[in-house]
Parts: C-alpha cells; structure tokens; sequence
C-alpha cells in the first residue's frame, strides 16, 4: 500500500466563488484521484488534504504491456507506480501539458486524468504536436522584468505578451493566480500562439513580443517551438521571455538562444532561502534551495555567457513582510557581483489569491528599496509602484 492523499472541501471556508469549476475543474468526479490540482488552486484554501487507502484495482494498457494498477489514481501517479520516469508533472495542476499522454489515441494531461479500466496509454508523444493553455495576447505598456528600461515611455505599447497557464512554484500571493491555474481553457499550438501574438504585436506596433505565465520553461518543447515560430514570422524583432528561472539549466537557455529568444527575464526572488519559501510557497527546504540556486546559476550563465547577445533582468520579489533591508543589500551585492549593468526590476507585490492581509508597498518604500540597491552600485534599477514604474536614476544602457 502506497501513501496517497485525497481532496476534501472545507465548507467553512468555501466561499462559493465558483473558481474550481470556472478555471481549475476537477476532472476525477465523483470520486477525487488525488491530483490535488483543486487544492493548490482554491482561492480560499477550501480544501485539505485527506490520507486515504486506495481499494480496487483497474487494467490498463501503457506503451503495449498490460498491467493492473490501484484505481481512483491519475495516470501520472500509475505511471510512477509501475517505474516510468521519462515524464515531467512540473505544474501538477493541468495548465503546462509537459505531461501529456495519448490515451486511447488522444493527447490528455496524465497529471489530472484519472484511471479507468481498459485505458490504452501511450508515452511516446513525439510525434504529436505539443500544446499548452495561452492566454491574451494582449499589449502593454510596461512590460516585463527584462523589457529595456528606455523602450518604456508610459504612452506607447511597448510589448505584446501572452501568459500560460501552469507553474512549478505555489506562490500564496501569485499576482496571475487565474491564468497560472487554468485547466479548463483549450490548449494551443505553438504556432496558434505564435500566430495570434505576431497579429497583435502588428495591429500595435510594438518591438517586443513577450511570454510569461504562470512559468513557461515547464513544458521545453512547446516553448522552443513558439520561440522558433516566433523568429520565423518576426526577424529582427526582440522576442522577450519572463521566467522564475528554476528550470534553466544551461543547455536549455542555449536552446531558447537558438530557437530566437533574445531578452530574457530571471526571477530568483530572493537570496535567502527562508524568504524564498516564503514567497514561493514550497514547503521542501531541499526542493526550494534547489530552485532557488538553479534560479542565480541561470542569471550567471546568462550574463557571462550571451552578454551582449540577449538582454538579461533581474526580477525581486518585495514586501516588507517577507524581506528586509539587509536581505535587499545582499542581493544587490550578488547582482553587482555578477553585473552590475544587469536590470533589475523590483516587484512591490500587492495583496493577490491566498495571501490579502499584505498591504502593497507605498511608493516611498519603493523608492528606499531602489536607493539601497542603487547604493551597491547597480547602474540599471527599476521599481515598480502604485503609480507606475521609476526607472533608472543614471539612465545607462546596457
């Protein structure tokens, strides 16, 4: 007998809000799988966790052998089970398709989708075309954590973005929490995405093309086949990624440097991996410190390997509930060690899904948190504020 937990609601807390069958549905009913996709994405944490025996068994067919394994599972989890390890489950909650399956002949999510007898699974999806859930496109006029600080007027659209659903992390105050757990919205090629982002980045006039989440470095072949379609119908254009940067190892950023990804956002954060468990949710100190390293090597690499190549930013995570001034001289210290021309871009989160007691950060914190920085000796700091972004005080481009 294996550990397995199911979901059950907690009335007290539900709110009604209709969020588990508007944009994170449960695909198991009546009887819960265990994905566990609805309690990492309730809103109002109205669901806990219920360790449960499975009973019964179910058989199903995966890659031509036949097996019998526990019913009322995912397919994930029988695939674990019965020892494949060639599939990534990254977001658990349906959004990034990495762990897409052909059940019965048709692409399915082996993350959410529960056993039942007689399943044909296939694992072998080359051949398919990777999809995953998009939303937008949509233009703005700030951009992201690495969009070029002078390309921003405040006027003028700057970018063109999209935003997939699905991420690694659970962050209790996801500032993109609809998007980063929607399941239900049809998934896209990376050609329907490039396609529909290049239509809106011409209908207004904007340099740069953009992709941010959620986090979409999850699903690999997806992403460097939007980058490369994203080339194909835009030569010449600045093609624009945001990632928390924890899965950036460094033969995949020179993939995405192939496929055309030329501006490159990282958010680690933080520096110390208390805070980094506090902001990302992650409850494994060994899994945090392991995303939260990955996430400066990644910013290395990229700074000593394609400077000059692809334009890199920085992205901070502040809140006086979670960092402090101390930790904020420290990271400058870090960036500077590793360039101090990057851009950083610090974020003032604000009050979002799980975590509404915060109070946003007022302009006046922002503009101390820019100057210790600034006071490290970065030469391009940006911060975000309720009343829009201060750029760099020395205004030298990188």
């Amino acid at each position: 007998m294996f550990k397995h937990f199911t979901v059950a609601v907690d009335s007290g807390k539900c709110r009604g809000c209709g969020f588990c069958s508007m944009v994170s549905r449960c695909f198991s009913a009546p009887k819960c799988s265990g994905c566990l996709a609805c309690y990492y994405a309730c809103p109002y944490e109205a669901r806990r966790l219920v360790e449960a025996e499975v009973s019964g068994e179910v058989e199903a067919t995966i890659d031509g052998v036949k097996y019998r394994i526990p019913s009322s599972i995912t397919i994930a989890k029988a695939l674990e089970l019965i020892g494949f390890g060639g599939l990534s489950s990254a977001c658990r909650t349906g959004g990034c398709w990495a762990c897409m399956v052909l059940v019965n002949g048709e692409p399915e999510r082996s993350c959410i989708t529960p056993v039942r007898d007689g399943l044909i699974v296939e694992t072998d999806v080359s051949f398919t075309t990777p999809r995953r859930i998009v939303h937008g496109p949509s233009p703005h006029i700030v951009g992201g954590k690495a969009t070029p600080w002078w390309e921003v007027d405040g006027v003028h659209y700057v970018e063109a973005a999209v935003w997939v659903a699905g991420c690694n992390l659970r962050c209790p105050q996801c500032q993109n929490y609809s998007v980063t757990y929607d399941n239900v919205s049809r998934a896209l090629t990376p050609r329907e995405a490039a396609e529909t982002l290049t239509l809106c980045s011409r209908k207004y006039g904007t340099r740069g093309l953009a992709i941010s989440g959620g986090e979409p470095t999850l699903n690999r072949r997806w992403l460097l086949d939007f980058f490369r379609e994203l080339r194909r119908l835009n030569p010449g254009k600045r093609l624009h990624l945001d990632s928390n940067g924890t899965v950036l190892t460094p033969s995949y950023i020179d993939e995405l440097v192939e496929a055309g990804c030329n501006n490159i956002g990282v958010e680690p954060k933080a520096l110390r991996l208390d805070t980094y468990m506090e902001i990302t949710g992650i409850r494994s100190r060994d899994l945090a410190e392991k995303y939260l390293k990955n996430s400066w090597r990644a910013l290395e690499y990229l700074a000593n390997r394609y400077s000059g190549r692809v334009y890199v930013g920085v992205g901070v995570a502040y809140n006086k509930e979670w960092m402090t001034a101390d930790e904020l001289t420290e990271i400058g210290a870090k960036i500077y060690s590793i360039d101090p021309t990057l851009q950083v871009t610090v974020l003032d989160y604000f009050p979002a899904f799980r975590r509404r007691n915060i109070e946003r950060p007022s302009v006046g914190e922002m503009i101390k948190v820019k100057k210790i920085l600034e006071d490290r000796g970065l030469i391009n700091v940006i911060v975000q504020t309720s009343r829009g972004h201060i750029p760099p005080s020395r205004r030298s481009r990188t």
